[in-house]
């Protein structure tokens, strides 16, 4: 069984943070936002969550933009100009054009967790793409850490 995680950092203090991470045994973390030097949140820029992610959790980063989603699909959701079915369907056939499902070695998604900023998984791409893995291969277990 494959465990993937998945964790938005919105609303998370960094304490919240890393310790809901340490603590469900995550040894990687995937961030799969378009930009990742963000200032959303103190902790969560690329360069600060890597040495965060190693030195608290011992967890290696990496920023994979592969799994983002495109500046247009996210603006044209953003600005309501896509529902949140429109932008599903956008996401997923955004993840067929790409190839996700060929090119990555889900083997190695163990312990991995998915993270992007938002709060709650309901309306966020990290979910989307962990259910998109999920029917690839369906030994995948989530969990998303809120």
């Amino acid at each position: 069984m494959i465990h993937l995680y998945t964790i938005g950092f919105t609303k998370k203090p960094a304490e919240t943070f890393f310790t809901l991470l340490k603590d469900s045994g995550v040894k990687r973390l995937i961030d799969t936002r378009i930009n990742n030097v963000s200032q959303l949140s103190g902790f969560a820029k690329g360069t600060d969550l890597k040495y965060f992610a190693g030195e608290i959790g011992n967890m290696s980063y990496e920023h994979n933009i592969d799994f983002a989603p495109t500046k247009e699909i996210l603006s044209l959701y953003r600005t309501k100009k896509l529902t949140w079915p429109e932008y599903e369907t956008e996401y997923l056939n955004l993840l067929d054009t790409r190839k996700i499902a060929q090119k990555i070695n889900i083997e190695k998604l163990h312990e991995t967790c998915l993270l992007c900023s938002e709060h709650k998984p309901e309306k966020c791409h990290r979910r989307l793409l962990a259910e998109y893995l999920q029917q690839v291969r369906n030994n995948i277990r989530i969990t998303h850490l809120i």
